[in-house]
């Protein structure tokens, strides 16, 4: 809804039906931010009333130790094949947890919304977040919102904090990295960096052909626990994808690593990308892949596991005595290429 002035400049008015963007007054803790987040935020993230009438959730009771995590999120664009912001910020944070092992039960979320954001895709993104705790069971507690002048925060960003409970004995680090363990991958690699790259040049890929695979994984840890598998170390494959994981659990350890390429599934859209702008596979973000890393002697119970829960594991290399961090791919023509961390991002602004 607008008005024209006198001068003939249309200036924008808060409230009504016919707003179709954030504007600063969303922000300014009267009436118009009480109907953004009462009437259009909480009824799409399926808050409980009582997320609204407090700045601090109580929890439910537990009866077992808890984790916590805290993660923030940047990804331009905020919509792209297979997902969105919103669907990043909640299994972002679930598999955080899961990589220490705890299962999210509740999680915050802030949002941070930039003037001029259309109503349109701050919904969408909503419903989304919504729909993505609700099918993982996961309880959206408390949260906050403020608004940035134009210019300030690209549109929006979001920052989420989760607590969840730990499902095993020892919870998975570094410190229990053994040699011989083996490195459990457990899905094909590179999707959603190459997704968010080709949304971002405009390379017109079929969605149908190349999507994030931004996924929860909290369902492999749940089958790794039921199945009783001693899992010693755990990495969601985020920035830096594979490459940047195994070498620093490697660090951490003070163990040494061999990886096979053969062994490491990609999808070809994913290596096309990859050939036209000359990026690295391997050091790729993951919205979806999870790599365990378990005894030798539990590899197969480990696998079995994971296909349980919807996961296509593969071994795809094992860790071993030697300098810390230092990482080797034998590639599919049987050469040695030493792996390292890169000194800065293929792709920033990927999550």
């Amino acid at each position: 809804m607008s008005a024209p002035t006198d001068i003939g400049v249309v200036c924008p008015l808060p409230g009504g039906s016919e707003q179709a963007c954030i504007t600063l007054a969303h922000g300014g803790g009267g009436r118009l931010m009480r109907e953004l987040i009462e009437g259009f935020i909480a009824p799409r993230l399926r808050l409980a009333p009582a997320a609204l009438t407090v700045d601090a959730a109580a929890l439910g009771p537990v009866s077992a130790p808890l984790a916590f995590t805290t993660d923030s999120y940047v990804v331009s664009p905020l919509e792209f094949p297979g997902g969105s912001i919103g669907t990043l910020a909640i299994h972002g944070t679930i598999n955080d947890l899961a990589a220490a092992g705890a299962r999210a039960r509740w999680l915050s979320v802030g949002l941070i919304l930039e003037e001029g954001l259309p109503l349109a895709v701050l919904g969408r993104v909503l419903e989304a977040m919504g729909q993505a705790a609700a099918e993982a069971d996961v309880r959206l507690v408390t949260g906050d919102t403020k608004v940035v002048e134009r210019g300030s925060a690209d549109r929006m960003f979001v920052n989420t904090a989760g607590i969840g409970e730990l499902l095993l004995r020892e919870p998975p680090g570094p410190q229990r990295l053994q040699a011989g363990d083996t490195l459990l991958l457990s899905g094909d690699i590179g999707r959603h960096g190459a997704t968010i790259v080709a949304a971002r040049e405009s390379l017109g890929l079929s969605t149908a052909r190349l999507a994030s695979d931004c996924a929860p994984l909290h369902g492999q840890l749940e089958a790794l626990a039921r199945a009783g598998v001693n899992v010693h170390g755990a990495r969601d494959l985020t920035r830096g994808g594979l490459a940047t994981a195994v070498v620093e659990l490697c660090r951490d350890a003070g163990l040494a690593a061999t990886l096979e390429a053969v062994a490491i599934p990609m999808q070809e859209e994913v290596r096309g990308v990859c050939e036209l702008l000359g990026l690295d596979p391997l050091y790729l973000a993951n919205e979806g892949r999870m790599l365990w890393l378990v005894p030798d002697d539990e590899t197969d119970r480990a696998a079995a596991a994971l296909r349980r829960a919807g996961a296509t594991p593969s071994v795809c290399g094992r860790l071993h005595a030697g300098q810390g961090g230092e990482v080797t791919l034998v590639t599919r023509y049987g050469t040695r290429r030493a792996l390292d961390l890169l000194s800065g991002d293929q792709l920033p602004r990927i999550c």
